[in-house]
């Protein structure tokens, strides 16, 4: 399996990419409240990748028995897990809410995604973003060069699995460099017989633990695009692209001072 590996150079245009997609989360999280469309939540953030002469790298994708997709950002609500079509549906007090954005900026990609509470939230939902966010923020504690991603991987499902929840098992993350999705796929899940690899300098991943607080499983509604879990409950996405160092991670889709969500304790 070939992963690609980057310069120095090449992760600082990547950086910049990853800039762009949080400038971007930014402004849709100023709007994340009762009565917001999502579509309104696209909109705002295809006005700061067209401000910054990006390229947003959902609107159009396709894949094999779907139609293009219609919009700059995933927007997901409650049961849908990712994928969701934004349109005039508006947002609720209690929802939950993904929103992921990814961009291409100067020939190079950026990929993150982050759960929102809308309002007041139940326990159920609070733990549930709290379990996801905390995954995310495990593995890239846990990373760095020259460990098998299995040792990554198998943290993460038992942070999620001792919580009483789900890991998603059916979607990954997935390399990124100048395309979006590349080599390898990365599991959310030990994954003992399949899909393990060596974290090296210069690999950059987009990680991206999904979880559910019912079932594992999932279907695909009507539009072949938006994933939901089969038992309606609810699901938390959260995602940062990570790139490999010398010295051990670089979270490139944080903010300029490194803030963000799944950063620090």
């Amino acid at each position: 399996m070939f992963i690609e590996k980057k310069t120095p150079a090449q992760l600082a245009l990547m950086r910049k990419a990853g800039l762009v997609v949080w400038e971007a989360h930014q402004a849709a999280a100023s709007l994340i409240k009762p009565g917001t469309t999502t579509f309104q939540l696209d909109a705002v953030v295809e006005k700061v990748i067209k401000d910054h002469k990006a390229i947003p790298l959902f609107k159009g994708h396709r894949v094999p028995g779907a139609p293009p997709f219609p919009a700059c950002t995933c927007v997901s609500v409650n049961e849908e897990i990712v994928h969701g079509i934004p349109g005039n549906r508006e947002l609720k007090e209690g929802d939950v809410v993904s929103v992921d954005i990814g961009v291409r900026y100067e020939g190079w990609c950026g990929d993150a995604a982050v759960t929102w509470p809308v309002g007041e939230i139940n326990a159920q939902a609070r733990k549930l973003l709290d379990i996801c966010e905390g995954t995310l923020r495990l593995a890239i504690q846990k990373m760095k060069p020259n460990i098998v991603w299995n040792k990554v991987s198998k943290v993460m499902e038992m942070n999620v699995k001792n919580a009483g929840l789900k890991v998603i098992e059916d979607l990954c993350g997935h390399g990124i460099g100048q395309e979006m999705w590349m080599s390898p796929q990365v599991p959310n899940y030990f994954s003992p017989i399949s899909g393990d690899f060596k974290l090296q300098p210069g690999m950059v991943v987009a990680i991206e633990p999904m979880v559910a607080v019912g079932t594992k499983e999932l279907r695909v509604l009507d539009d072949k695009w938006t994933y939901v879990t089969a038992d309606h409950s609810l699901a938390a996405h959260f995602e940062h692209t990570i790139a490999v160092t010398e010295d051990g991670v670089q979270v490139l889709t944080c903010g300029p001072e490194g803030q963000g969500w799944a950063m620090g304790n």
